[in-house]
């Protein structure tokens, strides 16, 4: 396997356990947005933002995993109507599918992200 198919496979299986630990239930949605959130993290905050200030690498996380977070939510639950979750009732959201204290999260959770990917990186295990 290669190590960007690593690294999506790792964030597959981080986000939806993730919201399984804090909301108690997923959807298979969140695991192709889990993939998709590491591979972005590991090319942006890791790769192309890897001399920046550890600041604006989450920062850029936050921002990335907030935007895919938006895309799979309009897809999931505006386009096909599944209702996977709904943050209108949260402070600062926009269209109830993402809202600054999960942005705020995604903050946080960029770094153990960024730390995973470049365990993926130097495993010796991959191809």
């Amino acid at each position: 396997m290669s190590k960007e198919g690593a690294i999506f496979l790792a964030g597959s299986c981080a986000y939806p356990t993730l919201e399984m630990a804090w909301r108690g239930h997923t959807h298979y949605s969140m695991a192709i947005a889990g993939g998709l959130c590491l591979w972005l993290i590991d090319r942006v905050c890791c790769g192309a933002l890897g001399g920046k200030s550890l600041f604006l690498r989450c920062l850029a996380g936050s921002g990335l995993i907030t935007g895919v977070e938006l895309a799979a939510g309009i897809v999931v639950n505006q386009i096909f109507g599944l209702g996977v979750w709904d943050y209108s009732q949260m402070p600062l959201n926009l269209m109830g599918q993402v809202c600054l204290p999960y942005s705020v999260l995604w903050f946080g959770l960029t770094l153990p992200a960024m730390a995973l990917c470049q365990l993926c990186r130097k495993s010796d295990l991959l191809a």
